[in-house]
């Protein structure tokens, strides 16, 4: 028996007879393929959840479920994986119809074994060839001028690993983050990364315009839908056809609008305003938010449906604060970049500059950073910036939590008396601290707060009293 090829992950088999399984597993572990086996489609599709298989291969008949599922199973986890399914010389029509939905190619039975052979070889040359042309996308895309995500930091490492993944599927992806983070450069990443590259990039932000004027931005209107309609004006979903659409602060859509854009992520399908035809549209959707929409829906302010369907495949991008080590990097991408624009020679970062950028807290994130950076370049006279350039002035809010950072905790803390007491005084202390620092975080909405620290609305708000917050 051949050893199982390393460059390959492993063969799906799904088959509920064991003769022909076992055989089956023999002839392909004989070419050197590495095999993974389930009996029914419940199988198969834990599997694939668990490995990631090079191409399947499933009987169209099987105890519970049947190859149909295998196959949607396998094409929502990765459109591209090759399908071969197996059927009974007298179900030849039901194997068209999976081609037809889907499988690279179908097997009669009683199984050829030179036929098995030619048909696994081919479906992983074409999945080898699709790995390769996803590959070739990606430095395609650099090559020409994709968005440059800047960083070493762990956490934003972990973010770009999460971009490649969602990229190779259609899931709708949800950013989250503070202002100022990058979302939109994200979202732009993973639309050149993705299958969509060569479709449009269409960005539409929900917050800069006008509830009235909202839904005609997204679904467009026919001629004669309302006075001044004296065009058909086509919405940003329609633009976004076979291409990807980033809905930026998703948070603050009006509720009016959210139950219309629950319909047309989950069915792609919607009507201009005024008209009458539904539309059909392939669009992959990308989210953006800086709120905790997870509160939102606790207070009723968000639809819990749409909240789901948009967080099929959440990403968090972290603050800059949270990773200091890339602000020299960030700084002088955008001082090369700025001069560069401004014809001027290139700008050297005193390590006074550097200090001061790295303690400085940058509560408007990259964005922030970028524009002290312009502006920088714009009013520094000699070829060296230093700490006096920048301007940085650090609010007494900031000063005040440098400062409790600093110091010792324990210092503040009364230790007298008994260790019950002296316990009892830290956890109320403790308790006090936190539900303050959650209702901030909710404005004061203490159903937000509730939910923030996960806790039942009568507890919190008898905390609340007990504490006199």
């Amino acid at each position: 028996m051949a050893s199982p090829r390393v460059t390959d992950p492993p063969i799906l088999l799904v088959e509920d007879k064991d003769s022909l399984r076992i055989m089956l597993r023999h002839a392909l572990e004989s070419q050197g393929h590495a095999v993974v086996e389930a009996r029914d489609e419940a199988e198969a599709a834990q599997v694939l959840r668990n490995v990631r298989p090079a191409m399947v291969l499933s009987d169209l008949r099987l105890p519970q479920g049947d190859g149909f599922g295998v196959l949607r199973a396998a094409k929502e986890l990765d459109a591209e994986l090759p399908v071969v399914v197996m059927t009974a010389f007298g179900s030849i029509q039901d194997a068209v119809v999976a081609m037809r939905d889907g499988a690279l190619d179908f097997l009669a039975k009683p199984v050829d074994l030179d036929q098995l052979s030619f048909m696994v070889e081919r479906a992983l040359a074409m999945r080898r060839l699709a790995t390769e042309n996803i590959l070739l996308k990606e430095e395609l895309a650099s090559r020409r001028g994709a968005p440059q995500i800047i960083g070493e930091d762990p956490k934003l490492k972990q973010v770009t690993v999460s971009l490649h993944r969602a990229a190779a599927t259609d899931a709708t992806v949800l950013l989250e983050g503070e202002s100022g983070t990058g979302k939109e450069l994200f979202a732009r990443t993973l639309h050149h990364l993705s299958p969509r590259a060569d479709g449009p990039f269409v960005a539409i932000n929900c917050a800069a315009i006008p509830e009235n004027l909202l839904e005609t931005e997204l679904f467009g209107y026919e001629k004669g839908a309302f006075t001044g309609a004296n065009n058909r004006k086509l919405g940003k979903f329609e633009m976004a056809h076979r291409g990807t659409l980033f809905l930026d602060e998703i948070g603050e859509l009006p509720l009016t609008l959210q139950a219309k854009i629950l319909r047309a992520l989950e069915e792609k399908r919607f009507e201009r305003v005024g008209g009458l035809a539904p539309l059909q549209v392939d669009v992959r959707v990308v989210a953006a938010t800086n709120r905790n929409l997870k509160a939102a829906v606790a207070a009723r302010q968000y639809r819990e449906d749409l909240y789901f369907r948009l967080s099929v495949f959440p990403i968090t991008i972290p603050p800059l604060r949270d990773r200091p080590n890339d602000i020299p990097m960030l700084a002088r991408y955008f001082i090369e970049r700025f001069c560069r624009d401004l014809s001027r020679p290139p700008l050297m970062l005193a390590p006074s500059a550097l200090d001061a950028m790295q303690a400085y807290p940058w509560r408007g994130n990259v964005r922030e950073l970028q524009n002290c950076m312009e502006r920088v370049v714009i009013l520094t006279e000699g070829d060296t910036i230093h700490a006096r350039h920048l301007n940085l002035v650090v609010s007494g809010h900031d000063r005040a939590d440098q400062a409790a950072a600093e110091a010792s905790p324990w210092e503040a803390i009364n230790l007298s008396g008994s260790l019950a007491e002296a316990s009892k005084r830290v956890l109320l202390e403790v308790e006090r601290r936190k539900l303050a620092q959650a209702l901030r975080e909710a404005s004061g909405n203490i159903g937000i707060a509730a939910e923030i620290l996960q806790v039942n609305y009568k507890v919190m708000v008898a905390k609340v009293k007990e504490l006199g917050l």
